[in-house]
């Protein structure tokens, strides 16, 4: 690995982990260049996780250093999810990929709409849904939302946002702080899975987490102080960009 492709990948890194820390979708970044620069897709997605596990250390950190925290509901989401990412880091059903990408701009499409033109939210802590009823709802909606995770990952940031906003009403700077804690724990199984099958590339994953693991910790202290109007804003613009790409080229 040259010094170009090095300075490649902590870009694209601290590109994607802003991304995937305060809306999603930074993957979809990451992935294509991974590929472009020689790597199978199959150990591309591998190769990823490293950079999503270590981005997500930082971007726990980071939130919790400005005091927001979704604990110890966002563990309970996490253990969930990490059975459910066993599951999907092992499914071997080829899709077609237009097929595929199309499916993802559709659904980052109806979570745009569904969080930011939804019914207007205080965001206060008595707004919230923790009866026994949504955490249970939660809790079985991420062992799926693990499973999409443990597959492909790309998009899981839009996935999991909607999620904690329909089920719980979150804020989304509280959904956020959650959010990088059950991408955290899931990625734990999805990663030892693919450890096991051999299939990550080290040097290119471990420069690549150089990258998000900056971007998230940005990203954390960034969205507290901004609050939900900036990061709807992000997200906005994230979504339209991901679904053109998705859906045309």
């Amino acid at each position: 690995m040259d010094i170009t492709d090095f300075l490649l990948l902590i870009a694209t890194g601290l590109v994607a982990g802003f991304a995937n820390t305060v809306a999603g979708g930074g993957s979809l970044l990451s992935l294509p260049v991974l590929i472009f620069m020689g790597l199978p897709p199959a150990v591309a997605n591998a190769t990823n996780r490293v950079a999503i596990f270590s981005q997500n250390i930082f971007g726990v950190l980071g939130f919790r250093s400005k005091g927001v925290s979704a604990y110890p509901y966002s563990l309970y989401l996490g253990i969930s999810a990490f059975f459910g990412a066993i599951i999907g880091a092992k499914i071997s059903v080829n899709l077609d990929d237009d097929l595929f990408n199309r499916i993802i701009a559709v659904i980052m499409v109806l979570v745009v709409f569904a969080m930011v033109f939804g019914k207007k939210r205080s965001g206060h802590i008595e707004d919230e849904r923790m009866d026994r009823r949504s955490v249970i709802a939660g809790i079985i909606a991420f062992f799926f939302v693990g499973i999409y995770g443990g597959f492909i990952q790309a998009g899981v940031g839009f996935i999991i946002m909607a999620a904690l906003t329909g089920i719980n009403r979150f804020t989304l700077v509280k959904t956020n702080s959650a959010k990088v804690l059950v991408v955290f724990i899931y990625t734990l199984s999805s990663l030892g899975v693919f450890i096991l099958e051999g299939v990550i590339n080290w040097k290119y994953g471990l420069t690549l987490a150089i990258g998000n693991s900056a971007g998230a910790w940005i990203a954390s202290r960034w969205s507290v102080k901004k609050g939900d109007k900036w990061i709807k804003r992000f997200l906005v613009v994230m979504v339209i960009a991901l679904a053109i790409k998705l859906w045309f080229f």
